[in-house]
């Protein structure tokens, strides 16, 4: 007869294969499993399992895609888009450059790859129809851009994994898996730039190219979007350098958007993803449980026995980065693998200086592969390639690019955190 450990870790290979291969929410799945395993199997009290609720990850997910959600509805991150377009002049070789450089900064300052995504690829996407540049390299290095500030400790993803590194007793490293994260999304975008032509675009004088560039219309930012602006602004300080809570503050700032008229609320609900956030706090209760039942520790086991101290980022990254490739790295990965860490240094026998190394492995590759065309972030940009590509080309060579991150972002992940120790 099966163990409450092992049944525990099956419920969670079953909630990824669901995710895997149909669009029901594990979220709600893994609840639901936390019942039948932890009550019905394991006899673990109700109560005992609803602790395991993250209300601290859902204040501050809810909380700040509210913000940005309302910042969205009134057209105020898509003009700033639309801003820094204007300031490349024509020159089609820097613009996937910028657009890297404005994803980052946009999705670091609190809305998250995928909303950046949704905003920016449309016009990426476009763009590069239009000014000749390649429309797999365009959604590579943007999409990577959006990824790469994605553990900005004002983000989702970012909270998300504050939340669970805080549960584990670590504080104050935020900073650097976010600075890992953009060191390592750098990395593949520069290798995408040049294996898809980007210096090409160098040597090109279009004239064509410069004037679709600078014919962009661009109406002022009205004064409710300057309003947005500045609470983004005071949203942003208050959180790096006031220690506000995220969560909170961003509901007392989105409010007061709201009481403002500066938005419409009704709209901003409606767009904060509120499958995501059942997503990710539902995979914690059925993690919670399985820890404090034995089905985690199990786990941690059955990858040591394939791992040495110095192979572990390796295998680790490689791992996180497969199941990412079919299901949600915020969802999923983040909430799985990042409490295994310490369990798996332990198993291996590997010192606690490595945990810093291991964390930045599984959230550098967990993300790195989702600019395949299967993951929200590629469908994303595939979706919105412009009539003139080939998407069925398009589609394939994605396909390839994201698949081929579970091998190369576990090889640059393990030679930049464990062998060089970067940063």
């Amino acid at each position: 007869m099966l163990s409450v450990p092992v049944i525990s870790l099956l419920a969670l290979l079953f909630a990824i294969i669901v995710s895997c291969v149909t669009t029901l929410n594990i979220g709600a799945l893994s609840l639901g499993l936390s019942l039948l395993v932890g009550h019905y199997i394991g006899d673990v009290k109700v109560a005992d399992i609803l602790k395991g609720y993250p209300v601290n990850i859902f204040i501050m997910l809810a909380g700040t895609t509210y913000l940005f959600a309302l910042a969205q509805a009134n057209g105020t991150l898509e003009k700033i888009v639309k801003y820094t377009i204007k300031t490349v002049k024509g020159n089609a070789a820097i613009l996937p450059i910028i657009f890297f450089f404005l994803a980052f900064v946009l999705s670091s300052m609190g809305p998250g790859q995928i909303t950046i995504a949704a905003l920016m690829a449309p016009m990426a996407m476009l763009l590069a129809e239009e000014v000749g540049i390649s429309p797999l390299l365009m959604a590579i290095v943007v999409g990577n851009g959006g990824q790469a500030g994605a553990m900005s400790p004002i983000a989702p993803a970012g909270v998300i994994t504050a939340g669970l590194t805080q549960e584990m007793g670590l504080s104050n490293v935020s900073g650097i898996l976010w600075l890992n994260q953009l060191l390592g999304h750098f990395i593949v975008s520069i290798l995408a730039y040049v294996v898809y032509g980007g210096l090409k675009l160098w040597k090109v004088k279009d004239t064509g190219q410069r004037q679709t560039l600078a014919s962009i219309q661009i109406e002022p930012f009205t004064r409710n979007q300057w309003i947005t602006l500045g609470a983004i602004l005071v949203f942003v300080i208050g959180a790096l350098f006031f220690k506000m809570d995220v969560g909170l503050g961003g509901f007392l700032i989105g409010t007061i958007l709201s009481l403002l008229k500066v938005s419409d609320e009704g709209k901003a609900v409606k767009q904060m993803p509120w499958g995501t956030i059942l997503f990710v706090t539902g995979v914690t209760v059925l993690i919670n449980l399985m820890s404090n039942i034995g089905g985690m520790d199990l786990f941690a086991s059955i990858i040591a026995k394939f791992s040495t101290p110095f192979t572990l980022t390796l295998l680790a990254g490689f791992l996180a980065a497969l199941i990412s490739a079919y299901a949600s790295t915020t969802g999923v990965i983040l909430p799985a693998f990042i409490p295994l860490a310490p369990v798996l240094l332990e198993k291996v026998g590997a010192p606690s200086t490595d945990l810093i190394p291991l964390l930045s492995t599984i959230v550098v590759c967990g993300f790195l592969t989702d600019l395949s065309p299967l993951s929200t972030t590629g469908a994303l940009f595939y979706a919105n390639a412009g009539a003139k590509t080939d998407k069925q080309k398009l589609f394939r060579d994605m396909l390839i690019w994201g698949l081929s991150m579970s091998v190369v972002g576990a090889v640059v992940s393990w030679l930049a955190f464990t062998v060089l120790r970067l940063p």
